[in-house]
């Protein structure tokens, strides 16, 4: 009766380790199952990743099939990259399968590029196998950027005649400069800027006509990929036309505005003229005035002189007389320039 007590004890373990066991062996047959083949995969291809670290992959939250992949390519092509390295580089957010592409391509075309420089590519917003691509085969690059809605860098020689250009630059990429380097824009702004500063230099848009392929010369000799994540092979002009005759215009619209100066200057001293004569009718008019009023006195004095007895009856008759006189002779003139005018 005693060991009745004992045996249902044995009997409860029994049951809880089964339960245990069946729990452990499910959860391994579901890492097995998750795991297995890719486990199978990488074990197979020479590229050996432990599960344990396959499992550690779920709980860092890093896709394990993508780490695998990479160190199945990498070892396939040479290259020794270790898991930790591309988890790393997964954590950060950076494109794994892209880097371990750029750096075999890298390798297979003998160009230097490291692990670190790839992911720092990478990892800056530039596309390390496009960058890869472009090294082996150059590109071309439109200037001006039609995408921009620009038809042609447009230029005036010296003579004043508009030329419209149209080049391609060819660029390969460089590697070393990638990151920190400038792009695309930088290179499309500088050629167009060496277009211009050349036609502009030119005496006459008949030597740019004559002899394109200087501009091309004098636009690379500027060493314009300097600072850029490119290598510039050649420019070439693709095209270039006659434009607006841009001297003349700007001769016609200074002439228009020289006209204008002068017509206001003109009509400036017109204005003062009407002024200065409507003050001198003016003046006229005062001065008129100024003559009434001192008329107006000679009756005033003549009065005055005969109380004073200092003018005579006899006196003012003598002067009315001459007055008379006067007037009659200033009548007579008067309709003798009349007569001679008609």
């Amino acid at each position: 009766m005693e060991y009745l007590p004992l045996l249902q004890v044995a009997s409860q373990l029994t049951t809880i380790g089964i339960i245990v066991g069946a729990i452990i062996a499910f959860i391994f047959m579901i890492f097995i199952f998750k795991y297995g083949w890719i486990y199978i995969q990488a074990l197979a291809s020479g590229a050996h990743v432990p599960l344990v670290q396959l499992i550690g992959m779920t709980f860092r939250r890093v896709s394990a099939k993508t780490i695998v992949d990479g160190r199945i390519m990498a070892k396939k092509a040479g290259l020794d990259l270790s898991t930790p390295q591309l988890e790393a580089h997964y954590l950060a957010r950076g494109n794994v399968l892209d880097v371990v592409r750029a750096l075999i391509a890298a390798n297979k075309a003998n160009i230097e590029l490291n692990f670190n420089r790839a992911c720092a590519i990478d990892l800056a917003g530039r596309d390390v196998l496009e960058a890869v691509r472009t090294s082996v085969n150059p590109k071309v690059i439109d200037v001006p950027d039609p995408s921009k809605g620009k038809a042609s860098i447009d230029a005036v020689a010296k003579d004043g005649i508009q030329l419209r250009a149209k080049a391609r630059v060819t660029v390969r990429a460089n590697i070393e400069r990638l990151v920190g380097g400038a792009m695309e824009e930088t290179i499309i702004a500088r050629v167009g800027e060496g277009i211009v500063s050349t036609i502009g230099s030119a005496k006459s848009h008949k030597e740019v006509l004559e002899n394109p392929d200087e501009i091309s010369k004098t636009v690379l000799d500027k060493g314009l990929d300097s600072g850029t994540a490119f290598e510039i092979l050649s420019i070439d002009i693709a095209d270039i036309d006659v434009g607006n005759n841009i001297g003349a215009k700007l001769q016609a619209d200074q002439a228009e505005a020289d006209k204008r100066v002068f017509q206001a200057e003109a009509e400036k001293r017109r204005a003062m003229a009407v002024a200065r004569e409507q003050e001198m009718t003016a003046m006229v008019e005062e001065n008129r005035a100024k003559v009434v009023l001192a008329e107006a006195e000679i009756p005033k004095a003549i009065s005055q002189a005969f109380r004073d007895g200092h003018f005579g009856v006899m006196d003012y008759y003598n002067m009315r007389n001459i007055q008379s006189d006067t007037e009659m002779r200033n009548t007579i003139s008067k309709t003798d320039d009349e007569t001679k005018k008609s």
